[in-house]
């Protein structure tokens, strides 16, 4: 695993995510969950790719229902993207990696 992505629990959120400088992208997963496995090596893709862009963090929905709960995460692989500690967009289900960088994309080129 590259150290672009980091894995985070409920008590670091506010601080990795609500706090962050730059746009964050958020992948809930499930080590149960067979289309997570297959989203891993892409969200770690993009982490790399984005690097000085955006900032990548996983957190398996299990152990942090807290965070799960607040952002109404349903099912996994899910995806939240934070802007100034405001979500601005949600995804849930697996997508293509073309499909995930487009919807980076659609916040990386936008101003906050």
């Amino acid at each position: 695993m590259s150290n672009t992505v980091l894995t985070i629990n409920d008590s670091e959120f506010s601080t990795e995510v609500l706090d962050a400088a730059q746009p964050v992208l958020v992948y809930f997963w499930a080590s149960w969950c067979g289309p997570c496995r297959l989203m891993s090596p892409i969200v770690e893709s993009i982490a790399s790719q984005y690097d000085d862009r955006l900032k990548v963090v996983k957190m398996e929905v299990d152990p942090n229902p807290e965070s799960v709960a607040s952002y109404s995460v349903e099912g996994v692989p899910a995806f939240r993207i934070f802007k100034t500690g405001s979500v601005v967009e949600a995804s849930e289900g697996a997508m293509s990696r073309q499909k995930l960088q487009e919807f980076v994309d659609a916040h990386l080129s936008s101003t906050v």
